[in-house]
């Protein structure tokens, strides 16, 4: 009888065990065919996003498209690909490796796969002419050594910094041309036909390319620099302001449940932490560009540079500031409050001063002659009036036991919860002894778990530093230090936008003449536009 139930329930449970599997296995699927019928309207909805952030893109993809379109007739035009040949291919691989998003971009690659080209072309004809009258056992000793000491000496000019930041790309091109040439003429005979191939196919690429980069929409890189100042300026402007109010007003959590990303502080400053890289690479490209203002001057992008190497000091300060609303110390709401006004106005100013230099480089025109204003002078001068009208949070009397002890008694019993479970302390010494019983026990109890011990050392850091006096009121000071030296690094980056605005001839400020703009966000970082190289053909 026993046997028959144990069986019955076995099979019971084996059913409810294969309905399990098949209900998982629904719903396993459910959930796919509910992605996959997600997926057609995900990726329209990313490509729209793509081409409405900045219509430059669809753009460029269309120039791409047409200039392929035209060196591939090379190939499709029967009269064509007689005169050229397979070398036709050559046109082809230029286009898709030269052809950048900007103008500048694709001057610099285009020039230095042109001139590596024909470098390596010539080279090659006279090595081979030279190996070619001296015998065939000859002519593979001077051909391995020409491969060998050109080889060796156009790897180590790239080591070379000014040679590396420029033609980089041209020395690759010289040599992976001059090798496929050279070697090749050990055992072809025409070694002047495949020269001429293939450094006309080149320059029918080259060509193409940069009569669509300079002449149908150009995008130029100058262009893409100078817009990245005037967001890095209006980006620090809105960090510091937001900062401030985020201090005074908002909800300060040390722990930082807001993902850093989706803080609208840290967007402002980010793009200035991260473009040195973006501003030299914009800036060496920008540097090949032809003058194609209005007033024929030339771009001053060196001076771009130092404009950007300054506004990231400023933005270490903007960092430092925002760090401080992430602190697990902090000072209490209603201490704040005393200096809420005169920091609050201080931001405001240093905001309007950067919105300024912005604009000005926006509107390229000199900076008004009154960008540092008095309104920054008095409030700098009113905070300093506010801190000083309260001196005992700061340096605090010899004895303020009351606080001291409630941030002790709170400590410890959180560290008695912690360790205890549901029991507590019956009594807490709330005085400096308080720290040494703490001490005491730590040393008693060295026997015990080390997570016991890694849980106790956090609560006892606490305990030591809510006890100093002047506990409540140094988070601010350091707060309202960092907020001041905002102030003084301000100076430097108005010089640099001066001499920016006297190298580039902005026009002079006259008054009355200001253009108010909007500090929006723009559609896209200016660097996203520049896709990655993969190497060389």
């Amino acid at each position: 009888m026993v046997p028959k139930v144990y069986a019955g329930q076995e099979m019971a449970m084996e059913e409810n065990e294969n309905c399990m599997v098949s209900g998982n296995w629904k719903k396993r699927v459910h959930v796919l065919g509910e992605r996959m019928r997600r997926i057609p309207c995900k990726a329209w909805h990313t490509t729209w996003k793509v081409g409405r952030e900045d219509p430059r893109r669809v753009i460029h993809a269309f120039k791409v498209g047409l200039s392929l379109t035209l060196v591939s007739m090379l190939y499709l035009l029967e009269p064509l690909f007689k005169g050229i040949g397979q070398s036709a291919i050559w046109a082809v691989m230029t286009v898709v490796v030269v052809l950048e998003f900007t103008a500048g971009a694709t001057l610099c690659k285009g020039l230095n796969r042109g001139l590596g080209t024909l470098l390596a072309g010539l080279l090659a004809f006279l090595v081979g002419y030279i190996g070619h009258a001296s015998g065939r056992v000859c002519q593979a000793i001077i051909i391995g050594a020409a491969v060998f000491f050109i080889g060796a000496l156009a790897t180590y000019m790239r080591f070379i910094p000014y040679i590396k930041k420029n033609y980089d790309y041209g020395l690759v091109i010289f040599l992976l041309t001059f090798n496929l040439i050279a070697v090749s003429s050990y055992r072809v005979d025409n070694v002047l036909k495949i020269a001429h191939d293939r450094v006309y196919t080149i320059a029918i690429g080259c060509a193409v390319c940069l009569l669509m980069s300079l002449l149908v929409f150009p995008n130029w890189s100058g262009e893409d620099l100078h817009n990245s100042t005037v967001y890095k300026l209006d980006g620090l402007a809105k960090s510091i302001e937001a900062c401030v109010n985020e201090y005074f007003y908002g909800e300060i959590e040390g722990t930082g449940n807001m993902k850093l990303s989706d803080d609208p502080i840290y967007k402002g400053y980010k793009a200035v932490l991260d473009s040195k890289s973006i501003d030299e690479t914009l800036a060496l490209h920008a540097s090949w560009e032809p003058r194609h203002s209005r007033y024929c001057h030339r771009f001053p992008w060196q001076q771009y540079v130092k404009v950007g190497a300054v506004l990231r000091q400023f933005g270490y300060t903007v960092v430092a500031l925002h760090g401080c609303l992430r602190t697990e110390i902090q000072t209490p709401r209603s201490v704040r409050a005393m200096f809420k006004d005169p920091c609050i106005r201080l931001a405001a100013e240093v905001s309007k001063v950067l919105i300024e230099l912005s604009n000005s480089i926006r509107n390229r025109r000199h900076c008004s002659p009154e960008i540092l204003s008095d309104h920054l002078h008095e409030a700098l001068q009113d905070l300093n009036t506010a801190i000083k009208s309260q001196p005992r949070l700061f340096l605090g009397p010899k004895h303020r036991h009351s606080q001291a002890t409630n941030m002790l008694k709170i400590a410890a019993e959180q560290v008695g919860q912690e360790r205890h479970g549901k029991s507590s302390l019956s009594s807490v010494k709330t005085d400096s002894s308080a720290l040494l019983e703490w001490k005491t026990k730590r040393v008693s109890t060295e026997q015990t778990k080390e997570s016991e011990r890694k849980s106790l050392r956090p609560q006892l850091s606490k305990i030591a530093i809510t006890s100093l006096e002047f506990s409540e009121a140094l988070p601010f000071a350091a707060f309202a230090s960092l907020l001041v030296e905002t102030v003084a690094k301000l100076d430097l980056v108005i010089e640099e936008v001066e001499e920016l605005g006297r190298l580039a001839c902005f026009k002079e400020f006259i008054p009355g003449d200001e253009v108010v703009v909007t500090c929006d966000e723009p559609r896209v970082d200016v660097f996203q536009n520049h896709l990655p190289s993969h190497g060389v053909d």
